[in-house]
C-alpha cells in the first residue's frame, strides 16, 4: 500500500510474475481502478511482463512523491519506478548503478532505507536463484548470490556499497525475505535475511554513520490505531523536509518494523515534526530533538520519549 498521488488515500500495487504489474488506484468509494498500463508500471520499457518478486516505495530524491522498486528475476534488473507526478512513473534503473549492478541477480527482498543517517533513503536488496543447477544453463549466474546495498549519494543518484572481502554483505546466500529494524537500540536500522532451505541472517548494522536519528511510533485514535496510512513530516534546521509514509506490506513475504526511523545528518534538533493522520487530523509537534524514540498519539502530540543509545 502507498499513495502514490499524495491525495490521503492508500492505492495499491501488485508486483506479478510474469504477468503484468498492478497499480490500483483508490477511487475514495471503496473501489480500485487499475491504471498501471498508463501510469507505465505495468511492463517493462521494452514492453515486456517481468518476474516481479519485492517491492516498496518511498520518496528517494525529495520529490514530494513516493516512487517504486520492483526486484525481479535474473537477466531483467530491479525496477527503480520515479514519480514523475500525474500518475505517471519513469523506469530510471537502465541508466544508472542499480540497472547495471542487478542485470545477472535474481532479487526478492528489497526495501528503501536510511542505513547511515545522512537523510537520504539507500535501497537493500536480497538475492538468490529458484534454481540450484543454474550455472549449468547460465554460467554467469549463480543460484547463492550476495545481497545488494546501494547507498543515494543525493540528486536521484546511487553507487553500490563495496562490502569488505569475506563480510556477510559479500557472502553469497539463497535469500528471500527481508526486512529491517533496530534491533540494538542504537539508532540505525538492522537487517534480516531469510534463506531458502538455510537460517536467517541478522546482520546488525556498524556502518559509520553522519547523522543524528529519530524514530516516531504512531497511535492513532481517530485514525487506526496502528497510524497505517499518515504522512510523518520532518522539517530540518536547514529548512529542508523530508518525509515517510506509514505503510505495511513491502519486500518479499516480511513486515519491517513500523516505527519511523528519520536520518536527520548534523541536524541535532528539529524545526517540527508534522503527522498528517488518515482522518484528516494534523499534529505539528516544534523543536523535538533527536537521538530519542518518540510516540505520537493523535490529537494529543508527543505522549512518550525515549532516548536511543547512540548520540553523535
Amino acid at each position: 500500500m502507498f499513495d502514490h498521488d499524495t491525495d490521503g488515500w492508500m492505492d495499491l500495487f501488485v508486483a506479478n510474475d510474469t504477468e503484468p504489474d498492478r497499480l490500483y488506484h483508490n477511487q475514495r468509494n471503496g473501489t480500485f481502478e487499475d491504471i498501471g498500463v498508463v501510469a507505465g508500471v505495468a511492463f517493462s520499457e521494452t514492453g515486456i511482463a517481468r518476474a516481479g518478486m519485492g517491492v516498496d516505495a518511498a520518496d528517494y530524491d525529495g520529490s514530494g512523491r513516493p516512487s517504486l522498486m520492483i526486484g525481479h528475476f535474473s537477466n531483467e534488473m530491479i525496477a527503480l519506478y520515479h514519480n514523475e507526478g500525474n500518475s505517471l512513473f519513469i523506469d530510471e534503473a537502465p541508466r544508472s548503478t542499480i540497472g547495471r549492478s542487478s542485470l545477472l541477480t535474481l532479487a526478492f527482498g528489497c526495501f528503501f532505507f536510511d542505513y547511515d543517517l545522512d537523510g537520504q533513503l539507500d535501497i537493500f536488496v536480497t538475492n538468490g536463484h529458484v534454481a540450484d543447477d543454474v550455472e549449468r544453463v547460465q554460467s554467469r549466474v549463480t543460484y547463492a548470490q550476495p545481497p545488494h546495498l546501494f547507498r543515494n549519494r543525493g540528486n536521484g543518484n546511487f553507487e553500490e556499497f563495496t562490502p569488505a572481502p569475506g563480510g556477510v554483505l559479500a557472502s553469497p546466500v539463497v535469500g528471500r525475505g527481508t526486512a529491517y529494524g533496530d534491533l540494538d537500540n542504537d539508532g540505525d536500522l538492522d537487517i534480516v535475511v531469510t534463506t531458502n532451505n538455510g537460517l536467517a541472517q541478522v546482520i546488525r548494522n556498524d556502518v559509520p554513520r553522519t547523522g543524528n536519528a529519530l524514530r516516531v511510533q504512531l497511535r492513532g485514535t481517530n485514525s487506526n490505531r496502528d497510524g497505517i496510512g499518515a504522512r510523518v513530516e520532518v522539517e530540518l534546521a536547514d529548512g529542508s523536509t523530508i518525509w515517510r509514509l506509514v505503510k505495511t506490506g513491502s519486500s518479499y513475504a516480511s513486515q519491517s518494523e513500523r516505527p519511523i526511523t528519520f536520518g536527520l545528518a548534523k541536524t541535532v534538533t528539529v524545526n517540527s515534526l508534522r503527522v498528517i493522520w488518515p482522518s484528516g487530523q494534523t499534529d505539528v509537534v516544534y523543536g523535538v530533538v533527536g537521538n530519542q524514540s518518540i510516540l505520537v498519539q493523535e490529537n494529543d502530540g508527543i505522549v512518550a520519549a525515549t532516548p536511543i543509545g547512540y548520540t553523535q
